[in-house]
């Protein structure tokens, strides 16, 4: 069992396509790439933390994350509504979340933090929301599609290990 991270998909947001300047000509094309680059990197038996921002619609969420490999657990962003969190297929919802991964303290949440828990002491910021416009801080990344080639990603990767 991998962990991977991912944020930001907004899958079924033509708007995405244009704010974030993202290589899309469509959305029906944006969600087949996201979804084949999710399946590529996420086995069945892995964890992925989604953290935040993942799709336009509420309704197309339950069939969205059938199609999704891995366990998933959220970390709402600003454009996910509260009655997110009753859809079925998340292992978990909630805001924030510190978890230990490779001998780390991570903290994980939509939003990229100026300091964190541990900040001093090794942990790691993961976050989503800034589509990978801000300039970076050392222990902290962006794991959302638009700073990562619309892909999940592992830790390893991000710490070039």
């Amino acid at each position: 069992m991998a962990v991977f991270f991912t944020a930001d998909t907004h899958f079924g947001d033509h708007r995405t396509i244009n704010i974030q300047r993202r290589p899309f000509a469509s959305v029906i094309e944006m969600d087949a790439l996201l979804i084949a680059n999710w399946n590529a990197v996420v086995g069945p038996d892995d964890v992925i933390w989604h953290l935040g921002d993942v799709c336009r619609r509420l309704a197309d969420l339950p069939a969205l994350l059938v199609t999704l490999n891995g366990t998933k657990h959220l970390l709402r962003g600003n454009n996910d509504p509260a009655e997110i969190g009753d859809i079925a297929g998340w292992a978990s919802v909630r805001d924030y979340a510190e978890i230990e991964g490779a001998g780390r303290r991570l903290v994980l949440g939509h939003y990229p933090f100026r300091s964190w828990n541990g900040q001093h002491r090794g942990a790691i910021n993961l976050h989503g929301h800034s589509h990978g416009r801000l300039k970076p801080m050392l222990r902290q990344f962006d794991v959302g599609v638009d700073a990562r080639g619309f892909r999940p990603v592992g830790l390893a990767e991000l710490l070039g290990e």
